[in-house]
């Protein structure tokens, strides 16, 4: 290359972002959820929290689940439709069980549910003492990894317990 052709050749200058390439404004669903969470108190968070799962528990005791009969509530619309067993199916009962410390018969029940309890509740207390109270306890991580292996067993076991022939049909509840 003779100098005569560098003095043609294009200068780069510094590359600026296309417009396209701006980050999309969030809906306003996202924009309300996110002023509310900036503005919301600390304790708010664990508070809906504990609000929600009072209620799940006074409904689970309120309806006595594993005395209700085929189409008395609650019931899972999908089971009284189609007559499968869903992949919740049990877990009230299972819940009901497990308030009454009947831990066999909750995992009769829903072995997954009974399974994933203990953890779940060990993730709220560890996550809301630390955002209310700064207490140090070890954090429950689940990865991407472990959160497709309890899926892909919860669906293989939703399969299974719908198969109408033996052994799988211990499952059925």
């Amino acid at each position: 290359m003779t100098a005569m052709d560098l003095a043609h050749e294009p200068v780069q200058g510094p590359a600026l972002p296309p417009e396209w390439y701006a980050p999309a404004r969030p809906d306003p669903v996202t924009r309300f959820v996110q002023r509310v969470w900036t503005k919301s108190p600390i304790w708010a968070a664990p508070a809906a929290m504990l609000v929600c799962m009072t209620g799940a528990v006074g409904y689970t005791l309120a309806t006595h689940p594993a005395g209700a009969g085929a189409g008395d509530a609650p019931t899972c619309l999908l089971k009284y439709t189609t007559g499968f067993v869903c992949p919740g199916c049990g877990g009230t009962r299972a819940a009901w069980y497990l308030l009454h410390g009947d831990i066999p018969a909750a995992a009769r029940h829903h072995l997954i549910f009974t399974f994933a309890v203990p953890f779940l509740l060990y993730m709220y207390v560890a996550w809301a003492g630390r955002r209310l109270f700064n207490w140090k306890l070890p954090q429950l991580t689940v990865s991407p990894g472990v959160m497709i292996a309890f899926v892909a067993v919860w669906g293989v076991w939703s399969v299974l317990r719908n198969l109408p022939w033996a052994p799988f049909t211990a499952f059925y509840v």
